[in-house]
C-alpha cells in the first residue's frame, strides 16, 4: 500500500512544478527580494512564505547574502534526506535484500515489522555506518571551499544545492560516482532548465518532508493520519522514534 501511495505522490508532483522563472534566482548573491522571486516561480499561489523572519537572520554576523545562502542550502538538503527517507520507507515496507545482512549470515529485518522497527532491529556497528557515512558526505559537502578548482562554499558565493565531486577522491584515493549525475548526462543542459529543475526538487523535497512525517506519525499516534490508516498503510510502533540506537538513548536526552 505504502507503494501505491509513493506513486499517487509521484504522479501529483507535477503539480508543484514551478513556473518559469524571469531570472536566474537560484544563484547564490541573493537577498530577499530574490527570494521573493524565486518563491513565486516555484508556487504561485503560496508566494513567499517566511513566518519566523529567517530571511531577515543574520547568522553568526556573516551578512544577508551568507545568512540566505544558509538557509536554503538547509532547506535544500532537508527537502533531499526527506525525499530518500520516503522513497525508503516506501521499499523497506515491501521488501529487503535477498542475501544476508552480515558476515555471519544474518537476515535482514522482516518487512513485517515498520521501517522504524527494522532500524531498531538491525546491530549497532550497521547503524553506526550509515550515521557515519552521512558524516563523511556532510564534511565533503562543507569543506568544497578549500578544495581548489571545487567551487565556492554556499556561504560564500557559491550555489545552495550544488553538491561538490568526488574527482579529489578519485584522483587521490579509488574510484566513486559522483553523488549528482554520475554519468555526466546534465553537461549539455541550459542553465536556465537547471535553475527550474532545482526549483522543482525543492518543491517536491517540501511534499517529501510533509509525507516522511506523515508516516511516522501514523506509526507512532494512532489515528493521527487518518488516509494512511484507511489505505492500510500503517504498521503500529510503540517504540521511541528518535532514539538512534536503543530505546533508552535519545538525542534529546532523558529515558
Amino acid at each position: 500500500m505504502k507503494l501505491l501511495l509513493a506513486s499517487l505522490l509521484a504522479g501529483s508532483v507535477t503539480a508543484f512544478a514551478p513556473q518559469q522563472a524571469s531570472r536566474a534566482t537560484t544563484s547564490m548573491h541573493e537577498t530577499k527580494d530574490d527570494l521573493k522571486i524565486l518563491a513565486e516561480a516555484q508556487n504561485p499561489v503560496v508566494k513567499f512564505f517566511d513566518p519566523i523572519n529567517l530571511s531577515e537572520q543574520d547568522f553568526w554576523d556573516q551578512g544577508e547574502e551568507a545568512s540566505i545562502g544558509f538557509i536554503r542550502q538547509a532547506e535544500i538538503k532537508h527537502g533531499r534526506v526527506a525525499m530518500m527517507a520516503f522513497s525508503g520507507f516506501c521499499v523497506q515496507s515491501n521488501w529487503h535484500w535477498p542475501w544476508a545482512m552480515t558476515t555471519a549470515g544474518d537476515p535482514f529485518p522482516s518487512t513485517d515489522l515498520s521501517p522504524e522497527a527494522q532500524w531498531d532491529a538491525i546491530p549497532e556497528a550497521a547503524k553506526w555506518q550509515i550515521i557515519l557515512l552521512a558524516g563523511a558526505f556532510e564534511v565533503w559537502d562543507e569543506t568544497v571551499g578549500l578544495r581548489e578548482g571545487e567551487g565556492s562554499h554556499y556561504m560564500r558565493g557559491g550555489r545552495p544545492g550544488d553538491y561538490p565531486s568526488f574527482s579529489r577522491f578519485r584522483e587521490d584515493v579509488h574510484f566513486v560516482f559522483d553523488l549528482y549525475d554520475p554519468f555526466g548526462f546534465s553537461k549539455k543542459m541550459s542553465e536556465e532548465k537547471k535553475e527550474r529543475r532545482l526549483a522543482m526538487e525543492i518543491n517536491n523535497g517540501r511534499l517529501a518532508m510533509i509525507g516522511i512525517f506523515g508516516f511516522l506519525a501514523a506509526d507512532k499516534v494512532p489515528g493521527s493520519v487518518p488516509l494512511l490508516e484507511q489505505w492500510g498503510a500503517v504498521i503500529p510502533y510503540d517504540g521511541a522514534t528518535m532514539a538512534p540506537f536503543e530505546a533508552n538513548f535519545s538525542i534529546f536526552g532523558g529515558n
